[in-house]
């Protein structure tokens, strides 16, 4: 003992020379707090109770400075531990609030704080707060129609990086119902794929106009939804709103921004090619492979006219290049490119279903099989995103001819994406029941399952699919196609998250190490597609570490990376930088996938760096890393023009003249970077990029998928493959158009999107912009805004676009008064203007 009493003494010492320095001032407000703390620890409940309430006051009373607070606490820490042993033995009593009322205080504080944020316009920062104290409720409570618009921006803008996005964009879209802000509801909604929410935007309005708005974003968002009673009473304006969204005027929108802009002139694929800008021994250099010539030729045209209804190649005959004599391109191709051809012809006259189906017809009654097959797939890309009735295909499924089945399962997979119809889903399951199909039939019946149920959470479709890779023979689990199954079972849970987890983990245990991890990252990398889950990218990096020899599910985790990565821009860089690093050290199947996740990255918007990257990807020693980077490159730059790619693919073409595969790879590229003469794009966010679409989504991924052994699946009998990007081309377009839905030119301001979230006042939203009629084409990263208002000056108080003004010592109101009202709060696609009634024309 004494040991201890020794250094007992030396820390009372201690401390009795400490408070020698301190003033009398300190000395006694020690003493007192000293002596407040020995009254808590009193039996008396009247002394303990006096002594809470003189401790209470001098922590919050002796606040004048930073150093008074500091002096209480420093005095009380040497008592911190015996007050907290005291309230751990404490009795329940009076004098000791549960957590409950404790919570209640804090929550009462936290309202007080909201409602100060709220009327001194820090709108973020209430919702900060809110998220803290996990009461979203107070949010719905406190929120105005002045103020309710900047607290959803950041709550939605908020959701991309936060576990529980779903819950929030929930609270978002209960503000902008509670408000009628019916638009941004249905964004919301479409976001959170919940049609019940969708269906409730339509019932809550009454406005006609504003329910044909509503169908213009459901059409271009790809979903399926039917108008009903409910919805909409008479037949008439029911069928109007159905025909909206079944896109029947999508092809005459498209056509007229091509008239306005003067584009209509059809472009041959030698107008791509620019042989006129090679060098002389280059455009005199015969091509070793004639037919694979050809068949590029073809979907050059395809892409570059697609839309237009008219080309050089398909609608009319060609003169041959001897004899002179007009034959039909169709049979200057052989099989696959026979059926190219004639596909082809869905994708020149794209969206307009009643004079393209005169034009394949004569095809579908052809006695050559790969004809047939290219028109029935032609059908299926014709109706693509129209909705239109093309049951017929269904009737070639059980021809047969295996590329007569396959021909009509793509197109119905094509024409019936996301609508989850139960006929052609009959027909598509029993094809994958039957064990006696061969692998293709069965790839492409999977993947077209998984088309028309894409994000379905389907069990049943699931199961079938599950079961059909179980039964198949262990020689075919080595084939490119095979990879189709998984993929297809994928797009089942495109973007469903921790739904796929069951499914996953059945098959990894079921199928030995290799197969089943092929499995499982393609089906985590569809289900948490565009959800910017960090640890679901830094799963991805992991199965990318290095290995000796590599494995085939590499290729699967990189592209997953770029498909969750994809949500958000800040996601987006970084996972440029960490695909850069997998370049450095990657095997083969990385190095090879790693173009395609950037090309899925930057899709339809050129970044330098990125451009940079490809082109030294293209001239890579690997064939296979080249064709990767070459086609990559023709999808960031897929409908932009974009000189800067088009002049490297033209000397890539001089390179590879030689290199039959090289060089096709190259003229799909040039075809892709003219896509529709620059009026289209590939991307699949819309909505200035708040809203993906999982159809188009889905079309993308499948190409991706089938890229990874390129030399064995699109190089070889599966050219295809290439139209399943019919799924994902939209025009970019903004065409606005009056009440009666008749196009209305107005002038506009296109400039570059500025993020506004949390800023104060009412920042501008675009810069560098510039003044154009409509219809005008928006690129990656644009937005616009009406340019029709009219400067009034009045010696009133307005509360909409207005300025303050003074002259002659009085304040004025400059008011800007726009000619028309716009439906829709993002000016994207199809636009319905309303005549403002408080513009008055006279000056």
């Amino acid at each position: 003992m004494a040991p201890k009493d020794s250094s007992s003494g030396t820390k009372n010492r201690k401390s009795e020379k400490k408070d020698e320095y301190l003033s009398e001032e300190d000395l006694a407000l020690k003493e007192q707090l000293e002596l407040y703390v020995k009254m808590v620890q009193d039996s008396d409940p009247k002394l303990q109770k006096d002594a809470l309430e003189r401790l209470r006051q001098e922590t919050r009373t002796v606040t004048s400075s930073m150093t008074s607070i500091q002096k209480v606490l420093k005095f009380l820490r040497p008592h911190y531990r015996v007050l907290q042993a005291y309230y751990g033995d404490i009795e329940d009593s009076n004098l000791q609030n549960n957590g409950e009322l404790i919570d209640n205080d804090l929550l009462k504080l936290v309202e007080q704080i909201v409602v100060f944020y709220m009327k001194q316009n820090a709108e973020h920062e209430a919702v900060d707060l809110i998220m803290e104290a996990e009461d979203y409720d107070m949010l719905v409570e406190h929120v105005d129609d002045v103020n309710y618009k900047r607290a959803c921006l950041y709550l939605t803008s908020l959701a991309k990086y936060h576990q529980e996005s779903s819950l929030i964009l929930d609270f978002a879209y209960r503000i902008y119902m509670n408000f009628e802000d019916f638009h941004r509801a249905l964004q919301i909604a479409l976001h959170l794929n919940e049609m019940q929410y969708v269906k409730e935007v339509f019932t809550s309005c009454n406005d006609l106009l504003k329910k044909q708005q509503f169908c213009y974003i459901l059409a271009r968002h790809g979903v399926t939804f039917e108008i009903d009673d409910e919805i909409c009473e008479e037949d008439e304006e029911m069928e109007s709103l159905q025909q909206i969204i079944n896109n029947a005027k999508l092809s005459e929108g498209f056509l007229t921004l091509a008239r306005d802009i003067e584009v209509m002139e059809p472009k041959s694929p030698e107008d791509i090619y620019k042989y006129h800008l090679l060098d002389g021994r280059a455009r005199d250099r015969k091509f070793v492979d004639s037919g694979r010539e050809k068949l590029a030729a073809t979907f050059v045209n395809a892409f570059v006219n697609a839309g237009f209804g008219q080309d050089k190649l398909m609608i009319g005959p060609v003169e041959a290049s001897s004899g002179g004599s007009a034959t039909s391109w169709v049979l200057e191709n052989k099989e696959h490119g026979q059926a190219s051809a004639t596909a082809s012809l869905g994708m020149i006259l794209l969206w307009d279903v009643d004079y393209g189906l005169a034009q394949i017809d004569k095809y579908i009654r052809s006695t050559n099989t790969h004809i047939i097959a290219g028109a029935l797939l032609g059908v299926g890309i014709l109706n693509c995103r129209v909705n239109k009735n093309c049951y017929i295909l269904s009737d070639y499924v059980h021809d047969k001819e295996s590329s007569i089945r396959i021909g009509a399962i793509m197109g119905l997979g094509i024409a019936y994406a996301g609508s989850q119809d139960e006929q052609i889903s009959s027909i598509l399951n029993s094809i994958l029941e039957d064990s006696k199909e061969s692998l293709d039939v069965i790839a492409f019946s999977a993947v077209s399952l998984g088309l028309v149920h894409v994000g379905s959470c389907s069990e049943y479709f699931a199961e079938t699919i599950t079961l059909t890779l179980k039964t198949r023979n262990a020689s075919e689990l080595g084939e490119p196609l095979f990879r189709l199954l998984p993929l297809g079972l994928g797009l089942l849970y495109l973007g469903k998250q921790d739904n796929v987890n069951t499914r996953a983990t059945t098959l990894l245990e079921t199928f030995n190490e290799k197969i089943g991890k092929y499995c499982y990252m393609t089906l985590i990398s569809c289900a948490y597609a565009g959800t910017g889950d960090a640890l679901k990218v830094q799963k991805f990096l992991h199965a990318c570490e290095h290995l000796k020899n590599g494995e085939k599910y590499q290729g699967p985790a990189v592209l997953g990376i770029a498909m969750v990565a994809m949500a958000e821009e800040l996601g987006l860089e970084m996972a440029i930088r960490s695909l850069e690093h997998l370049l450095q050290y990657g095997n083969h199947n990385i190095r090879t996938a790693v173009p395609l996740a950037l090309g899925l990255l930057c899709i339809s918007n050129p970044k330098v760096k990125v451009i940079d990257t490809l082109r030294r990807l293209s001239k890579d020693r690997d064939t296979g890393v080249a064709m990767a980077a070459v086609i990559a490159l023709g999808l960031i730059g897929a409908g932009t023009n974009n000189a800067k790619i088009a002049g490297w693919l033209r000397n890539l073409s001089t390179s590879y003249a030689l290199f039959p595969s090289l060089l096709f790879c190259v003229r799909i590229a040039q075809g892709l970077v003219y896509l529709g003469k620059g009026l289209l794009t590939l991307s699949p966010y819309h909505s200035e990029r708040f809203l993906l679409s999982p159809t188009a989504l889905a079309g993308l991924v499948i190409l991706l998928h089938a890229c990874l052994d390129l030399g064995d699946t699109i190089l070889w009998k599966c050219p295809c493959v290439l139209y399943f990007l019919v799924l994902a081309i939209q025009p970019r377009m903004l065409m606005t158009v009056d009440e009666n839905l008749k196009p209305l030119s107005v002038p506009v301001r296109v400039g570059q999107a500025v993020d506004v979230v949390g800023q104060a006042g009412c920042p501008k939203t675009i810069t560098g912009f510039r003044t154009l009629p409509t219809p005008v084409i928006l690129s990656a990263g644009e937005r616009a805004e009406l340019a029709t208002e009219r400067q009034e000056i009045f010696p009133m108080k307005c509360s909409v676009h207005c300025y303050l003004l003074v002259y002659n010592e009085c304040t004025l109101i400059l008011i800007l008064v726009c000619r028309y009202v716009p439906l829709s709060p993002i000016l994207e696609g199809f636009v319905i203007l309303k005549e403002n009634p408080d513009y008055r024309d006279d000056h």
